[in-house]
């Protein structure tokens, strides 16, 4: 008896829907030009750690439960007085998703994340960089399921950056709308 292979929903949905929709849409002659998501950067910046370096702590143990592995922690490249900022310093956190783990955060943020949003009225389709690669960002974490309300200490804001294969904005609006990511406009 074989046991089968863990297929995240959103992988399937991509090989089963989102292909055949853009080969069609794009009229790509070869299989390889059709975009597909290359990974996902979750980061969260601290500013606080200036005040209190514990404080990165409890960024990083949110970051690991979202993204179900280790962060790595960003340290200030430079010194900046007026920020109170030394070189070295801890001032953020950051994790790069990719392969399966990528598809199953895309499928956790369509369908639980943002439609928990408070005042959700769509994502800016202007948010692309030119290159195919998407960010947004959210102003609290805990819409994620995986956080615990309750043993919060403090609400952090992310940015997720959403980088594709695509040669441009439109296609990479394209691969992003099959996956049912809600643009305003």
């Amino acid at each position: 008896m074989s046991e089968q292979a863990y297929i995240p929903r959103a992988k399937k949905r991509y090989l089963d829907q989102v292909r055949p929709n853009l080969q069609s849409q794009f009229n790509y002659k070869n299989s390889q030009e059709i975009p597909r998501l290359e990974k996902i950067v979750l980061n969260i910046g601290v500013g606080e750690t200036t005040k209190d370096t514990k404080i990165i702590k409890s960024a990083y143990t949110a970051l690991e439960t979202i993204a179900g592995q280790k962060p790595v922690i960003a340290k200030a490249k430079k010194s900046v007085a007026s920020f109170k900022l030394r070189e070295g310093m801890p001032i953020g956190v950051k994790v790069t998703l990719r392969r399966d783990q990528m598809y199953d955060f895309v499928d956790r943020l369509v369908t639980i994340a943002l439609p928990r949003v408070r005042d959700f009225r769509g994502l800016n389709g202007k948010s692309f960089d030119g290159n195919g690669n998407f960010a947004m960002g959210l102003k609290e974490h805990i819409v994620f399921p995986e956080i615990d309300y309750d043993s919060v200490d403090h609400v952090w804001g992310m940015d997720i950056i959403v980088c594709t294969t695509a040669k441009n904005d439109q296609e990479a609006k394209a691969l992003l709308s099959e996956f049912e990511f809600p643009f305003s406009n």
